[in-house]
């Protein structure tokens, strides 16, 4: 069993810390109502699915009647992705998003998501291209695990997720700890996700694979594990795991509904933004204490 550190793992071409809003994109004017989303998905389109549906189920159940989100998607071609994941090639990667992402906010798009885990790995390219914030899916993943009190989060999804420190380094900025599955599990679990799950295969022999890698993770000191991959929960759930699973999709999914329903900005959970909060939080304490002990505050 593995434990993520920071800086540990094969070297990304990319860096986790592009701020949107460097881009000054020529876009289209904020329409009046909603916030339009912008989703980069199809990769696979299975997910993208299960993304679509989860967002306008939470926003029809929220505003009631006909309502629905607003979303502009751009549905990529996975096998060109998949191609660029396969040579190593992410820059070109990158830059494929980062085109698409551009063309999104163009539109109208308010914030912009990637409906997947891995592609994450090339998020600060997708970021400097435009000027309105990505909606990561490691703070959508990081907020779902405070909820449930987990401080140490298993991770399984493909190797690159599990092996490089895109991931667990952005868990890490959240104050949460990751832990990875062993280089033969990543293996197998990998296949399992590209050979099957991402081309809608589902059988018993890979649940117990992924049984066998949650069981494993616990036993390392995970107090919950995140399916950090978006097609994985077609395959397993709750009941498979003794600790809480974290569905990547549907914690990103419920973000973003939040997002169209104008409850919160699109860099909300962003570790900067929530290092903010909490500063203001703890000053205006502070302020307070000080206020009391001077005979200005509240008897």
């Amino acid at each position: 069993m593995q434990q993520q550190h920071p800086g540990e793992g094969v070297a990304s071409t990319q860096t986790d810390s592009a701020p949107h809003g460097r881009a000054a994109a020529s876009r289209a004017p904020r329409a009046p109502g909603p916030p339009v989303l912008g989703i980069l998905g199809g990769m696979s389109w299975h997910s993208t699915l299960a993304y679509y549906r989860t967002i306008n189920e939470q926003v029809a159940a929220a505003r009631g009647g006909h309502a629905s989100a607003r979303i502009l998607l751009s549905s990529l071609d996975f096998d060109e992705i998949r191609d660029c994941q396969l040579r190593g090639d992410w820059a070109a990667a990158g830059a494929l998003l980062a085109r698409e992402a551009t063309a999104l906010e163009r539109a109208g798009a308010g914030s912009i998501a990637i409906a997947t885990n891995l592609m994450h790995k090339v998020a600060p390219a997708v970021e400097a291209a435009v000027a309105v914030p990505l909606v990561h899916i490691v703070d959508a993943v990081a907020d779902a695990a405070r909820q449930r009190g987990a401080r140490t989060l298993g991770i399984v999804g493909t190797r690159w997720v599990m092996a490089e420190p895109f991931y667990g380094d952005r868990l890490a900025r959240h104050g949460i700890r990751a832990v990875v599955p062993d280089a033969s599990a990543q293996v197998e679990l990998d296949r399992i996700v590209f050979d099957e799950l991402t081309q809608g295969t589902v059988t018993d022999a890979s649940r117990a694979v992924f049984r066998a890698a949650f069981a494993a993770l616990v036993d390392a000191g995970a107090d919950a594990i995140v399916l950090a991959c978006t097609e994985i929960m077609l395959l397993v759930g709750e009941a498979d795991a003794t600790v809480p699973l974290i569905d990547s999709c549907l914690a990103h999914a419920s973000a973003l509904a939040r997002v169209a329903l104008g409850e919160a900005s699109g860099d909300a959970l962003a570790p900067d933004a929530l290092q903010c909060v909490e500063h203001g939080l703890h000053r205006g304490n502070a302020l307070r204490a000080m206020a009391m002990a001077q005979g200005d505050g509240p008897a």
